[in-house]
C-alpha cells in the first residue's frame, strides 16, 4: 500500500509583555518578557498543533481549545500536542515530518534548540531527527524586530 502524504502549515504570532513567563517549544526560557495567551502562550507548539491538525484536515487549534473558554486559561501547550496526537492515532495517520521557524529578537533559541527538538518529537512520539527549529530575527524591523511580538511557522508532513 501506498501512503498518502499530506502538508500543513500552521503560523502563530504573539505580543510579548515583560513579567510574563517564556515557554516556547514547551521548554522554558530565562527572559524578562513573554508571550501573551490565554493559556501559556507557546506560540511554537500553538503554530506546531495548527500545522498538524491542517495536514491531517481538521479543526484548528482555536477552533477546538477555545481561548474563551476557562479550562485552558494558563494551560500548558503541551496537552494541546497530546491532544492532537491521539487525533491522529484515531485517523490512522503518522506526523512524518517537522519544520519550525520562530522568528524574534529574544529570546536567542539557539542555545535551547535541541531540548525544543527532543521535546516536541516526544510529544508527537517521532525521532529528534525528524524535527527541526530554526530561531530567526528581524533585524529590528516590525514589532518582532522591536522585540514586542514573537511568530512561529511550523509546517508538518504526514502519513495518512
Amino acid at each position: 500500500m501506498i501512503e498518502r502524504l499530506r502538508i500543513g502549515l500552521g503560523v502563530d504570532t504573539h505580543r510579548m509583555e515583560h513579567g510574563r513567563r517564556c515557554v516556547l517549544g514547551g521548554i522554558e526560557f530565562a527572559c524578562t518578557t513573554g508571550p501573551v495567551g490565554h493559556s501559556d502562550g507557546d506560540a511554537v507548539l500553538h503554530a506546531v498543533c495548527d500545522a498538524v491538525l491542517g495536514a491531517a484536515g481538521l479543526d484548528d487549534l482555536g477552533s477546538q481549545f477555545r481561548d474563551t473558554d476557562p479550562r485552558h486559561a494558563g494551560r500548558d501547550s503541551s496537552e494541546f500536542c497530546r491532544e492532537v496526537q491521539h487525533q491522529l492515532a484515531a485517523r490512522g495517520a503518522s506526523l512524518m515530518s517537522l519544520d519550525i521557524v520562530v522568528e524574534a529578537e529574544t529570546p536567542k533559541i539557539g542555545p535551547k534548540r535541541a531540548a525544543m527538538r527532543e521535546h516536541i518529537a516526544n510529544l508527537f512520539g517521532i525521532t529528534t531527527d525528524r524535527v527541526n527549529v530554526r530561531g530567526k530575527t528581524a533585524e529590528g524591523l516590525d514589532a518582532i524586530g522591536r522585540g514586542e511580538a514573537i511568530r512561529a511557522t511550523a509546517v508538518a508532513l504526514l502519513a495518512v
